[in-house]
C-alpha cells in the first residue's frame, strides 16, 4: 500500500437542532467575542436571528456579518475581517453555504495573525495559526465545514484557492433542521454537487487512498439513496440528515484525494456566467466520466455498488444513471440550456487550462483540445 497522509476537522456533531446550541459549542472553544459569518438570503428566511441571539446571550459579544455573497469577493473577506478586528473577536462562527464557510475560514486567519490575503493564495501558503472556528453548513453540497480550501474571488472572472490544513475547524456541526426550507433547484444542485465529490475523489489520480476511497463510495450512496427523497419530500428530516452526512463524508474524502477535470471545467463557467458551482459542476459532470472512461472503468464499475437498485457496474451505467438523475431533478442539462453562448467556448477551455491544480489530479490527462472537445459536447447540440 502507498504511504499517505489523511487530515480532517478534529469534532464532528451531527444532531437536529445542534445549532440551537452554538453558544455551548463557542464556550467549549473558549469564544467569548464571536463573529457570526451568514449571507442577507438566510437572514431574510428568518434562519440566522435565533441563532444570533442565542450566541449573544451566551458570549460577552457577538457581531453579526451578513454581507457574504455567492462566489464571494475579496472585498467581502476584507469588509468581514475589518468588522472582527472592530469589535476584538476571538473566534468565528458561519452558518451557510460554501460561500460564507469559506469566508469565515480565510476571516479566521486573517484575524490571528499579519498575514494579507493575497500572499495566502494557493498550497500551503497560510502562516501561523486561525482564532478558532465553527462551520454550520445549510446545503448538502459543499462540504466546505471539514475541507482545507477557500475559494475566493479575485477579478470580474477569476478565483482564487487558498489550501492549507490550518483552515479546518475546530467543529463542524451538521444541523438538518436548518436544510428543510432550501428550494428544490438548490437541494438538486447542491447534492449533485456533492455527488461531483465523491466520485471525482474515487478516482483522483495523485493522493486516492483507501480512507478517501471508504468515505467517497458511503458519500455517495447516502447521496444517490436520498436526494429523490428530500426533492419529493423537503421535511423529511432524517432523509436530510443523511444528505448532510453524504455531504461532509464527501468533503473529507477530496479534501484528501483532490477532485479533478469536473471541477476544472465547471469553474469557467461560475467565474463568467455566475452559474452556481453545483449546476456548473452538473452539466460539466457526465461528458468529463465519459472522457475519463478509459483509465476509470473499474472505478466507476464500483461506484455503481453504491447506487439504489440493481444498476450494472459499468462507467456507461454510471453515466446514465446519473444523467436520468440531472433529468429528474429539472436542472439545465446542457450548456446551450444554461445560456451559454457556443462561440466562447475556446474562451473557456484556455481558461480551464489555469485550472492546473485540479487538472494534475485527473485520471486521464487533458489538453486544451481535450476540453474544447469536452465543452463542445457538453454545449449539446451539433
Amino acid at each position: 500500500m502507498s504511504e499517505f497522509v489523511f487530515n480532517t476537522v478534529s469534532q464532528v456533531v451531527v444532531a437536529s437542532g445542534a445549532s440551537a446550541d452554538l453558544g455551548g459549542y463557542c464556550r467549549q472553544l473558549g469564544m467569548k467575542r464571536v463573529l457570526l459569518v451568514t449571507d442577507p438570503g438566510l437572514v431574510a428566511a428568518g434562519l440566522i436571528a435565533p441563532i444570533f441571539e442565542a450566541l449573544s446571550s451566551s458570549a460577552d459579544d457577538a457581531v453579526l456579518f451578513d454581507a457574504v455573497t455567492a462566489d464571494p469577493a475579496d472585498a467581502v473577506v476584507d469588509d468581514a475581517a475589518a468588522l472582527g478586528r472592530e469589535h476584538k473577536v476571538d473566534g468565528v462562527v458561519a452558518v451557510g453555504g460554501g460561500s460564507s464557510m469559506d469566508v469565515a475560514k480565510v476571516v479566521a486567519v486573517l484575524l490571528a495573525g499579519t498575514q494579507s490575503l493575497a500572499s495566502m493564495y494557493g498550497v500551503d501558503q497560510v502562516e501561523g495559526s486561525r482564532l478558532p472556528l465553527i462551520l454550520v453548513p445549510t446545503t448538502a453540497g459543499t462540504g466546505s465545514e471539514v475541507t482545507p480550501v477557500a475559494v475566493i474571488t479575485t477579478g470580474a472572472t477569476t478565483k482564487a484557492g487558498v489550501s492549507s490544513p490550518v483552515l479546518l475547524p475546530d467543529i463542524a456541526l451538521l444541523d438538518a433542521s436548518l436544510t428543510i426550507g432550501l428550494p428544490p433547484a438548490v437541494t438538486a444542485m447542491t447534492g449533485i454537487d456533492a455527488m461531483v465529490h465523491a466520485i471525482e475523489a474515487y478516482t483522483s489520480r495523485i493522493k486516492k487512498n483507501p480512507v478517501s476511497d471508504m468515505l467517497a463510495h458511503q458519500a455517495l450512496k447516502l447521496l444517490s439513496h436520498h436526494l429523490r427523497q428530500v426533492l419529493a419530500d423537503p421535511g423529511d428530516v432524517p432523509a436530510r440528515e443523511a444528505m448532510l452526512l453524504g455531504s461532509m463524508m464527501a468533503g473529507q474524502a477530496f479534501a484528501n484525494a483532490p477532485v479533478g477535470a469536473v471541477h476544472a471545467l465547471a469553474y469557467p463557467l461560475g467565474g463568467h456566467y455566475h452559474i452556481p458551482h453545483g449546476l456548473s459542476n452538473s452539466l460539466m459532470l457526465p461528458t468529463v466520466l465519459a472522457f475519463n472512461a478509459r483509465q476509470s472503468e473499474q472505478d466507476y464499475a464500483s461506484l455503481c455498488r453504491a447506487l439504489p437498485g440493481h444498476v450494472a457496474e459499468s462507467s456507461s451505467s454510471l453515466i446514465d444513471w446519473l444523467v436520468t438523475l440531472i433529468a429528474d431533478s429539472g436542472l439545465p442539462a446542457t450548456l446551450e440550456a444554461a445560456k451559454v453562448p457556443r462561440d466562447d467556448l475556446p474562451m473557456l477551455a484556455a481558461d480551464a487550462m489555469q485550472q492546473q491544480r485540479l487538472l494534475v489530479n485527473n485520471p486521464v490527462p487533458v489538453a486544451e483540445a481535450d476540453a474544447l472537445a469536452m465543452y463542445e459536447t457538453a454545449w449539446g447540440s451539433s
